[in-house]
């Protein structure tokens, strides 16, 4: 069956998804219980207050917000449910977040990468709930979105995707220094 986006192309289905990205970021525990399961991408957003060192284009629908992260998933409710809010391990977000909070006393270990103990895993979910907010907008292929809003905004906290003129010196510092907080593995 053909749908009414299997006839859009990647730039009409990008510039929809931007839309929806570019609404009123919703905080953390209401977006949990609207993610769905299906695909998309999402965007993270927080004060500049937050690394007032990190730049990152304002949300149009509530400026004193800005953009800090875009992600893609396959299903958006595991992505964020169980990785970003869970789990360092698997999720790139959490890992330069917490290279970034590693000054605030944040520790970590290894298991077959460096991940956050427990106890601060704990801690940094409760730290994104009272700093961050997030949008998402559903697509069964997300890739050349994020892709190309990526190209279009270079979130500070993206690096993979980023012309290398905008990725930013003190994201690439905090994933060194997350990666060597751990010593060396054992």
């Amino acid at each position: 069956m053909i749908t009414h986006d299997d006839l859009l192309t990647d730039e009409e289905r990008t510039e929809d998804a931007l839309e929806l990205l570019s609404g009123a970021p919703y905080a953390l525990d209401v977006a949990g219980k609207q993610l769905g399961r299906g695909g998309g991408v999402y965007a993270w957003w927080a004060a500049p207050e937050v690394f007032p060192e990190l730049g990152g284009p304002p949300n149009v629908n509530v400026p004193t917000l800005r953009l800090l992260y875009l992600g893609r998933a396959g299903n958006l409710r595991g992505r964020i449910l169980r990785n970003h809010l869970r789990r360092s391990g698997s999720s790139t977000l959490r890992r330069t977040l917490a290279g970034l909070l590693l000054p605030e006393g944040y520790r970590t270990t290894w298991t077959d990468r460096v991940v956050l103990v427990p106890e601060h895993e704990i801690r940094l979910t409760a730290w994104m709930h009272k700093n961050l907010r997030l949008t998402w907008a559903e697509d069964p292929d997300p890739e050349p979105i994020e892709a190309a809003l990526v190209r279009r905004f270079h979130p500070p906290l993206n690096v993979h995707g980023v012309d290398p003129e905008h990725l930013q010196e003190p994201v690439l510092a905090a994933k060194r220094a997350y990666e060597a907080s751990a010593g060396e593995p054992s």
